[in-house]
């Protein structure tokens, strides 16, 4: 009985963490939506956050779930997807990043997590943050098991101005050490008409602990995160013109022999965070 009731509790724990979109293992890639949700979980209340508040970008990356899932399901590929807000706790960061559990985001003071203390802090990684990493862990060993390492492309989006300054950027592309996926990106979106693409902006790829640090970096596979503007994918028009055209891109990339060979191989490049070098 006890044995069952830990089952149950585990999979509740699964289901308020994430959600599986399923595809073929052997497509070669493994799509990730860190920041999938703004959904936080009853007994947290809104964290003493205005519905307003919730509703901006400090609590999700708005639009970037409805691009995840039509990018995995028009390339039938695997894609996880967060099921609770980056407040409750961020699954991008390193369990011992200050920023895991935030108390001020953009200026926004966080009341739910003003007084957090040890207990509360391993409850939220129990429940909501180690769940969603363990199934990114079981994804890619399914994959490896099938004889195909994957790619791990990761889904975000940014706001279209900071500080009211505009952001020129439509898309960004955001990597550390390892180029091979990143520089594929960035060629294939450069040579999209129109489109202004910025290489490790608004942001950077190089934060150790981060989901692509953990899962790409420190086992060797191809991986980037990917920068969507909002305002580009704020309905399902712009979800639908995006997905299709990264779907454009990864098939450009994923269909030419030479560079698929170097994105499936296993290669230990460390990070700028770390000071690791490239080994074998």
């Amino acid at each position: 009985m006890e044995h069952r009731l830990d089952t149950l509790r585990g999979e509740a724990s699964e289901a308020q963490s994430y959600r599986r979109i399923e595809g073929d293992t052997q497509a070669g890639l493994l799509i990730l939506c860190d920041h999938a949700e703004n959904t936080v979980p009853p007994a947290y209340g809104t964290l003493g956050l205005s519905a307003e508040a919730l509703g901006r970008h400090i609590a999700y990356d708005i639009g970037v779930a409805g691009v995840a899932e039509r990018l995995a399901r028009t390339l039938g590929a695997p894609a996880l997807l967060t099921r609770f807000s980056r407040l409750l706790i961020d699954p991008n960061r390193g369990l011992d990043d200050p920023t895991l559990i935030m108390q001020l985001s953009d200026g926004a003071v966080v009341p739910g997590n003003a007084v957090l203390d040890a207990a509360e802090r391993d409850t939220r990684i129990a429940r909501y943050y180690a769940p969603y990493h363990r199934a990114i862990e079981r994804a890619i060993d399914a994959a490896m098991a099938a004889g195909k390492p994957p790619i791990l492309l990761s889904l975000h989006s940014f706001t279209q101005a900071w500080k009211s300054v505009p952001r020129p950027w439509h898309v960004g592309v955001l990597w550390d050490k390892d180029d091979r996926l990143a520089l594929a990106l960035l060629e294939g979106l450069q040579a999209l008409p129109h489109v202004t693409v910025g290489d490790n902006v608004p942001y950077t790829g190089k934060l150790k602990g981060d989901t692509l640090y953990r899962h790409g970096t420190a086992r060797g596979l191809a991986h980037a995160l990917v920068e969507l503007r909002q305002d580009l994918i704020l309905d399902a028009k712009g979800q639908d013109q995006w997905a299709e055209r990264l779907a454009h891109v990864l098939r450009g990339v994923l269909g030419s022999p030479q560079i698929a060979r170097r994105l499936h191989a296993i290669e230990h490049y460390g990070s700028h965070t770390d000071g690791c070098r490239k080994g074998p």
